[in-house]
């Protein structure tokens, strides 16, 4: 017993020792001998590698240069498919074969480097696949004469827009099933399907300017093409860059003689218009009024006063604060003169509102001559001016690549800040806005 109890005593002593001691030690992993190798090319070769088993559909993922176990896998897989020994790491010769197994795929699918100015992006494409060139709402459209293949660039730089926000309506838009999304950082991806299409989104949020932006890509295209798509993909997304150094965004192209429309405010000869439509004139003319003055501007809004001196009688329309009730609006503006054979007809035009972040897109965007058109809504009341977003595109007669409506708020407290009440006349109707809307005309040096 006393024997007993001393061995007890000792192993109860011993418990606070044993929990104190450390775990065994783990032995590291032996290095793998293939990533060591890898880790001696040059990065700008391990780069090339990875980007060219992309285009042989053996890689998706990054093109950053490491070689873990995945890119590793790729080169097996590639040397697999030439009867090769899987060793992992490529010979001169297979180096060779891949080189210009790549180079043939993009060469087949017309691979390139575009600067896209409309989104101030640089993306690479596949200029064969999808020949036909639009502006879009937000940005570019290229698409295939078929529809099989469409792209999109976007650029949303609106008050209020943030990535999160853009993450969430581009998650929820109509008729879009998403399947993955990750959004982390300064970016977010997300893919799945679309009116019967694969989709893929690549968005990031940066500073240009000093105001905050999403910039981002859509690759639209169909189930038959995915064995071509899908690699050029993950080649798009790894070659897009949303804020590169040395592209700009557009500038509007403008003709020294300009076009516009302007909508009659008051009875005191004030007319509400675009400032950019009237940046740099010489002189302006309001039609059927006279010779004016831009006597406000502000480029938050983009909105302009100018001033008829001597100018009266104007019926204006009422102004709606609120939301329209649906998305369905009517644009009411004086297109420019090419558009009519010279004429200066005021002209009705339907539309829709999208939401863009914080924007209200108007689509389709009118012709040229529409920027400070009324926007009507159901009801008969002025919610809105439309605002044309030309591109830089050689030529007198660029076009617009997108409109976004000025909201009645924003059009009312513009003028309060500038002591121009709006009048309590309660005209409506689009007949009533073809009365209250006039041409304006610009004339530069």
């Amino acid at each position: 017993m006393r024997l007993f109890a001393l061995v007890a005593l000792a192993l109860v002593v011993a418990l606070p020792v044993c929990a104190q001691a450390p775990p065994p030690t783990r032995k590291p992993a032996p290095p793998d001998p293939v990533a060591q190798s890898y880790a001696a090319v040059p990065l700008g070769d391990r780069k090339s590698i990875q980007s060219d088993l992309i285009w042989t559909s053996d890689y998706n993922g990054l093109i950053n240069g490491e070689f873990g176990e995945r890119a590793i896998s790729a080169v097996k897989a590639f040397q697999k498919a030439q009867g090769a020994k899987m060793t992992g790491l490529l010979n001169a010769q297979q180096r060779s074969a891949l080189s210009a197994a790549a180079k043939s795929k993009q060469d087949v699918a017309g691979w390139t480097t575009v600067d896209d100015l409309p989104s101030a992006t640089r993306l690479g494409l596949p200029g064969r696949m999808v020949p036909q060139t639009s502006p879009s709402k937000a940005g570019t459209r290229f698409a295939a004469a078929d529809g099989e293949v469409v792209i999109e660039t976007f650029r949303i730089a609106e008050p209020g827009a943030t990535l999160q926000s853009v993450f969430e309506q581009q998650k929820t838009e109509p008729g879009r099933q998403t399947d993955y999304s990750v959004l982390r950082g300064d970016f977010f991806v997300m893919s799945g399907l679309q009116g019967g299409k694969k989709f893929y989104i690549r968005a990031q949020a940066g500073i240009a300017s000093g105001n905050a932006e999403v910039r981002g890509i859509l690759i639209l295209y169909d189930h038959a093409m995915a064995r071509v798509m899908d690699p050029i993909t993950v080649a798009m997304s790894n070659a897009f860059a949303a804020f590169p150094l040395g592209v700009a965004v557009a500038a509007p192209v403008r003709r020294k003689v300009e076009y516009a429309t302007g909508i009659l405010v008051g009875t005191s000869g004030h007319v509400l218009t675009d400032r950019q439509a009237t940046d740099g004139c010489r002189a302006i003319t309001v039609a059927g009024l006279g010779p004016a003055d831009r006597i406000a501007e502000e480029k938050d809004s983009e909105l302009a006063l100018l001033r008829v001196f001597g100018a009266g009688g104007a019926s204006p329309l009422l102004l709606a604060t609120d939301e329209p009730q649906n998305a369905d609006v009517t644009l009411v503006g004086v297109p420019d003169p090419q558009q009519q054979d010279g004429a200066g007809a005021v002209v009705a035009e339907n539309a829709r509102l999208v939401a863009a972040g914080a924007a209200r897109v108007l689509d389709p965007a009118p012709g040229l001559g529409f920027s400070g058109a009324a926007v009507i809504d159901g009801r008969g009341r002025l919610v809105g001016m439309a605002e044309l977003k030309i591109p830089d595109v050689a030529g007198s007669s660029p076009p617009a690549s997108h409109a976004v409506m000025v909201t009645g708020v924003s059009i009312r407290d513009f003028l309060d800040r500038h002591h121009v009440g709006w009048s309590t006349a309660t005209a409506l109707g689009v007949d009533a806005a073809r009365s209250a809307v006039a041409r304006v005309i610009c004339v530069r040096k």
